[in-house]
């Protein structure tokens, strides 16, 4: 049980209890304090108040902010590659083809099924702490919160755009210049798998520069300002730079011209989107300090970019 105390400081007098928490108790997000607060949980001078009731400033606030069990998953003994972790935050470095998330079809195998074992308490967080994703085939740096305030933090920090995610991402084409993508990404009107850039969709910014160009290649960074689900992927292809691999918005395969015999294989042996996270960087949750990550490419990636300037040696 873990029971904050606190007393309303003079400015806040008049406002609603629930608009009091959420000015006290920042680190805790409105939802949950408006579930605490109807669950009984919050007391203003020993007394349980309804959300809407208007506060004169000095009372004694209890807050019993003990977290409970929300999930219903299974725990699987499903190796993590830990980059970082302490008592609010954990850093993943998630390989090709493990799901983040439980859903139709993957409900077991999942990293949440991995993180409930690695550390049960996440039990009670919303999705095990994830408060962000990357895709089934893409690697690299995820973020994982470990109590509640952390959560607030994150997902706070998400919506201010002030976290730090860049990738690394091998794209068909001969890029000249770097650039952005500023174009709404929503649901394919046909393919309900797949998303799109259409007029009605939710705004996403993808910026990208130059890594390193190949005869038919290029190697970009790419630095996210929004997050929607496959953005990357969608705001490539919208450019005609589709990631090499992309099964779902890449395109027939195509073997390119002037291709060795050790490209040709690669090429056709790399079934995934050639997407790395490779760069972490937020606020420090209880600390407050900057904190960056770098991951270096997968063994499957490197060995491709290793093909290809190769074959430019033929």
């Amino acid at each position: 049980m873990t029971i904050i105390t606190a007393r309303v400081p003079e400015e806040l007098a008049g406002m609603r209890l629930d608009q009091c928490l959420a000015e006290m108790f920042s680190d805790y997000s409105r939802s949950k304090l408006q579930t605490w607060i109807k669950a009984g949980r919050v007391q203003v001078n020993g007394v349980v108040l309804k959300g809407r009731d208007k506060l004169d400033g000095g009372e004694e606030i209890e807050l019993d902010a003990e977290a409970e069990a929300v999930l219903d998953y299974d725990a699987e003994d499903i190796p993590l590659d830990i980059i970082y972790e302490d008592n609010s935050l954990l850093i993943i470095n998630k390989p090709a083809g493990l799901v983040v998330h439980p859903a139709v079809g993957n409900w077991n195998g999942t990293l949440v099924n991995a993180l409930l074992n690695h550390d049960p308490e996440l039990n009670t967080l919303p999705r095990a702490g994830i408060v962000h994703r990357i895709d089934k085939d893409t690697t690299g740096l995820l973020m994982v919160a470990k109590t509640l305030q952390a959560h607030n933090s994150l997902v706070g920090q998400l919506q201010d755009r002030s976290i730090t995610r860049e990738y690394l991402a091998l794209v068909k084409g001969w890029m000249t210049a770097g650039g952005s993508v500023d174009e709404p990404i929503g649901r394919h009107p046909v393919d309900r798998k797949r998303n799109a850039v259409r007029r009605d969709g939710k705004e996403a910014v993808t910026h990208y520069r130059l890594e390193r160009r190949f005869k038919r290649h290029t190697l970009i960074r790419v630095k996210l300002e929004t997050g929607r689900t496959h953005q990357i992927r969608v705001h490539m292809t919208h450019i005609n730079y589709p990631l090499v691999g992309d099964q779902v918005y890449g395109g027939r395969f195509q073997m390119p011209a002037d291709c060795n015999p050790a490209l040709a294989d690669a090429l056709r042996s790399f079934k995934r989107q050639a997407l790395h996270a490779v760069k972490l960087g937020l606020e420090h949750p209880e600390t407050g300090e900057y904190c960056e990550w770098e991951q270096a490419l997968p063994d499957d990636m490197q060995h491709l970019l290793n093909v290809l300037a190769e074959n430019e040696l033929d």
